[in-house]
């Protein structure tokens, strides 16, 4: 392993041995991000109860705090003044790894929400930069495929670190404590990696490193938006209905999440062929459509008493509907000018964040009166979302982004 600040264009990498090409960067990445977050989220629930006796109320607190960084995504743009995209997805990595190491160590509210924002700011700053490293550094036409390779990749990470934990929570009587610095301190060990072992990639196309707004963007933009209202409810409140409804316990939490991405991993390529197949369009109707059918159906777990069968498949079917989403990156693939895709991750993550930073403290009280009606404002926003799809065009491309605009020449604004 050389020590050296290299920097190679794109083109020039495709010569390099296959493990040092960006594509296996991004795969690296992908797989280190889960094993922090993932661990993270299967442990969360029961710690925060157990540590903090957190009820609906805590938790979307500590989900709002846990978004502020997101809203607040656009702060990287003021970042890549100093640094370059790929340097700040390998310091938020090991902010991510290093906060999660040592989430068990602050276990009240107070120093749950305050690790709890440190890590978020890893998370979400990786991954804005993250997205924009992919629509770089992929090519346009095997986008759909290497972006269904990507999220197997990251299910799969998932699925290692929630099979570790099934097995051995309970037989080795492991703590918060060892489970966290665990999955924390090989994240930050694979950020170095990465750090170490790679050149600086160069695209052929410098980004903006200005605010970008267009009026093109528009239905990217509130996709975005619907998308991280919809994603936060799922995340805040469908596994703590397993806990608090069902008293599901760290290990039984963790075997629904191991199920979960193993179905995930096993899809996600074949989800990235249906894409580059049946077209943007057709897959986000077909994510909306059945975001809205099991939204609807986590309402009737509650409203007609249906049984943790029936709560655990929609978990799993939940996520695997969500694995669609990276339709919407390639959508914004096809319609972005090159040098927007940095400044544009920026925006758009704040975009998808805006309704997160509010909806969970929200809908927490609405949780303590009604967790059906939770899940019923979710299904009004997955259908919302479903005719905004219907605006999305069947081939879309710069000039072509709407159904409405007729491929018009680009504009500037």
């Amino acid at each position: 392993m050389r020590l050296r600040p290299s920097f190679v264009t794109i083109e020039q990498a495709r010569n390099l041995p296959r493990w040092r090409q960006p594509a296996f960067v991004l795969f690296l990445m992908a797989a280190a991000m889960p094993i922090a977050f993932s661990t993270w989220s299967a442990l969360l629930n029961n710690f925060v109860k157990e540590a903090a006796g957190f009820t609906g109320v805590e938790i979307g607190w500590l989900h709002t705090v846990r978004e502020i960084p997101g809203f607040l995504a656009i702060g990287v743009i003021v970042l890549l003044w100093v640094m370059r995209e790929q340097v700040l997805a390998v310091l938020a990595l090991a902010l991510l790894g290093a906060s999660t190491a040592v989430t068990a160590l602050f276990p009240s509210l107070g120093g749950i929400l305050a690790i709890t924002l440190l890590s978020s700011i890893g998370f979400h700053y990786f991954e804005t930069v993250n997205q924009s490293l992919q629509l770089q550094w992929i090519d346009r036409k095997r986008a759909p495929q290497t972006l269904g390779w990507i999220v197997s990749i990251g299910s799969g990470a998932s699925l290692v670190a929630y099979a570790a934990i099934m097995l051995t929570w309970k037989t080795f009587d492991l703590s918060y404590e060892t489970v966290y610095a665990v999955s924390g301190g090989l994240t930050v060990a694979m950020a170095l990696f990465v750090a170490l072992a790679y050149p600086q990639f160069e695209t052929s196309e410098p980004q903006s490193k200005k605010f970008v707004l267009r009026r093109r963007y528009w239905l990217y933009y509130g996709l975005q938006f619907m998308s991280g209202a919809r994603r936060q409810i799922f995340v805040v409140f469908a596994a703590f209905m397993m806990v608090e409804r069902f008293g599901f316990e760290v290990h039984e939490v963790t075997a629904l999440f191991l199920i979960n991405y193993l179905a995930n991993m096993l899809a996600a390529p074949l989800m990235g062929r249906a894409v580059g197949w049946f077209g943007e369009r057709n897959a986000l109707i077909f994510e909306y459509f059945g975001l809205t059918g099991i939204f609807l159906a986590y309402g009737g777990v509650y409203f007609f008493g249906w049984g943790v069968a029936v709560a655990a498949a929609l978990y799993v079917l939940d996520h695997l509907f969500f694995a669609l989403a990276f339709a919407l990156k390639t959508y914004f693939q096809k319609i972005a000018s090159a040098e927007d895709i940095a400044p544009t991750a920026a925006v758009s993550f704040t975009i998808n964040h805006i309704a997160a930073v509010f909806l969970p403290a929200g809908l927490g009280y609405l949780w303590v009166l009604s967790p059906a009606a939770v899940f019923g404002v979710a299904a009004t926003m997955s259908m919302l979302s479903l005719m905004m799809a219907l605006l999305v065009p069947r081939h879309p491309d710069a000039g072509h982004e709407t159904i409405f605009a007729k491929r018009l020449p680009v504009a500037a604004e």
